[in-house]
């Protein structure tokens, strides 16, 4: 039987392309700069081992579900993270895809900038020897107008990396993710063989039962590790819509946050070493108290811990340590890079999805990052801000996603999207699905409300400015009205997007949109055959492939943001076993399929 191939929506060329561009989203600054910080803040008396406890546990409980989500809308419905929504919910809740804060770009600005001051340092004189030295680096950077150049430095750096398409970005990071991992390990080595460093180690892995009962340690042990893997970002969804059946979303959404917690907890091992390290051999009669308030005061809110220590660390090595501290920034910047990357990616698929080029979409996106960014870069207050903001926007965030799940179905998304349209990949367990539906929500709510009772107690006697209910830097009140001014400015979008219908919302939501795979025997040509009663339920929304009646058009505009409106009329064909299967309705970005799209043998 002939038939007609639509022009695909381009994919990664290899496992290892998708595998180091997927943790080049999730292992970046958020590992070596903000989980340090904020292991340091939660540090008891006694040490830290209970928040490392409290921070792994929610790997399981809470960031790899989220991310298997992500995997799984992205690939399924070939679409970015509004139009997963739109598809699984329906045209009013478009609104819950466009949960982003923009202003991790400026942590890549400071990363560029201590890459430049770095090598001007080893070159014209020497690295800072003291605390007061390097801290006087950081001061000098965040009063002055550098971070908002090289905010926007960054933004366009990641945005030459994007204007390519996933080619280009699959390419970029296969150089960067290997290298940044090299250096981590090296500068992990170097720290943990400095003398007194295992005091730092130490430290770390102590318990201190007693922080059990902090709320905020519970908050920021399940934010941080969200905020470490990406999880209920959206980050991973639009590079998911380049991965077929054969790419195995379960492995992926369990392995690569693992390997991500190995990062930050190497990162806070060489963190935590070189201060102890640094402070005894200066100091030998400060107590642990000291150095772990040194450690929570450096920089406001501690932002400053890794800029400032890791210089004083390879001070103290000679021409090898001018050597490892230029490599360690460049291993931020590309930590930072790659990240940036899968931001600029989402926003520009996204702009394309509503009718731009991508060569016009970058652009664009790249402007209203650094617009958006520009007061974080301009002022640290307002980054410390931001940063407590949408560290703690992660909850509703994933609740979102939650109930996206909870829409489309236990069944469904079990074995419709992932079991029965994957392909050597590993089951989804109804004790996963568990987690997602019943454990995530529940532990979500509660600990939000412990949070928001435990802020209103601790605060309620403190002075202006810093009760919950002002508008202080780090106040309930502050996160309370920026979380509702952004739901309002998108609810407004979604009602003009309703009324004005771009051409994906359109489509009838009963018409899923993904391609069908072919078993690998079959020639890997994005086919798979599926019956009537075995892959269709009466009233299921999402199923990969539903029966239409004659002429029904489908519009999957959007689907491929590189390549212009394809038309593809779909055929079927008969197999050895029989068995009709349809080809060419797959990837297409809009198309029509006949009137026995899936029909039973």
């Amino acid at each position: 039987d002939a038939f007609k191939m639509s022009e695909e929506k381009k994919e990664f060329s290899s496992t290892l392309g998708i595998v180091f561009s997927c943790m080049g989203t999730v292992v970046g600054t958020g590992n070596v700069w903000r989980f340090p910080r904020i292991a340091a803040q939660n540090s008891a008396s006694q040490g830290t081992l209970i928040f490392l406890i409290t921070w792994m546990l929610f790997l399981f409980i809470w960031s790899s579900p989220m991310l298997l989500i992500e995997y799984v809308i992205g690939r399924y419905y070939k679409k970015t993270p509004i139009q997963s929504f739109q598809r699984a919910m329906g045209d009013k809740f478009i609104w819950c895809g466009g949960w982003v804060s923009c202003y991790y770009a400026v942590i890549l600005g400071w990363c560029l900038y201590y890459l430049y001051e770095m090598i001007r340092l080893c070159i014209v004189s020497e690295l800072p020897q003291t605390e007061e030295e390097s801290a006087l680096i950081f001061d000098n950077l965040t009063n002055s107008a550098w971070p908002a150049l090289f905010h926007g430095l960054a933004i366009f750096l990641a945005g030459a990396c994007v204007i390519g398409g996933i080619t280009w970005i699959e390419k970029v990071n296969l150089v960067l993710v290997p290298t940044l991992l090299v250096i981590i390990v090296v500068t992990y080595t170097w720290s943990v063989l400095q003398p007194f460093g295992d005091y730092g180690i130490r430290f770390l892995f102590t318990p201190d039962v007693e922080s059990l009962s902090n709320a905020k340690l519970w908050v920021d042990a399940l934010t941080q590790n969200a905020f470490d893997t990406g999880a209920a970002m959206g980050l991973i969804v639009p590079y998911a819509t380049y991965m077929s059946a054969k790419n195995g979303v379960v492995k992926f959404a369990t392995m690569i946050p693992l390997i991500n917690n190995l990062v930050s907890l190497i990162c806070a091992i060489t963190i935590f070493g070189t201060v102890f390290s640094t402070l005894v051999n200066s100091n030998p009669s400060l107590s642990r108290t000291g150095i772990v308030e040194i450690i929570k005061t450096t920089g406001p809110a501690s932002t400053g811990l890794t800029f400032v220590w890791i210089p004083i660390l390879f001070g103290s090595l000679g021409v090898v340590g001018k050597l490892l501290c230029i490599m360690f920034f460049l291993c931020l910047c590309f930590a930072g890079l790659s990240t940036v990357i899968a931001d600029v990616e989402h926003t520009s698929q996204t702009l394309c999805n509503f009718g731009l080029s991508r060569r016009l979409a970058t652009p664009v996106c790249g402007l209203l990052m650094f617009s958006i960014g520009l007061p974080s870069a301009l002022s640290i207050q307002v980054l410390d801000n931001q940063d407590f903001i949408w560290g703690f926007a992660l909850l509703p965030s994933g609740l979102m996603f939650q109930a996206l799940v909870f829409k489309v179905g236990w069944n469904t998304f079990k074995e419709d999207m992932v079991n029965k349209y994957g392909i050597g990949d590993w089951p989804l367990t109804n004790v996963t699905m568990v987690i997602i539906l019943i454990v995530a929500p529940i532990e979500a709510i509660a600990l939000l409300i412990w949070w928001i009772y435990d802020e209103i107690s601790a605060t309620a006697d403190n002075d202006p400015g810093s009760r919950w209910y002002d508008f202080g830097l780090e106040t309930l009140m502050t996160c309370f009205v920026t979380w509702i001014a952004l739901i309002i400015l998108l609810v407004i979008c979604n009602v003009i997007a309703y009324h004005i219908r771009p051409s994906w919302m359109r489509q009838s939501n009963r018409v899923g949109d993904v391609s069908s795979n072919v078993d690998a025997e079959a020639g890997d040509i994005g086919m798979k055959s599926m019956s009537l009663d075995e892959k269709r339920t009466p009233g299921d929304d999402a199923s990969p492939v539903a029966a239409t009646e004659e002429g029904s058009n489908v519009d999957n505009s959007g689907s491929d943001p590189e390549a212009g409106d394809q038309e593809d009329n779909g055929s079927v064909t008969k197999r050895s076993d029989g068995q009709n299967v349809v080809i060419g309705g797959g990837q297409s970005n809009s198309g029509f399929i006949g009137e026995e799209s899936v029909a039973q043998s």
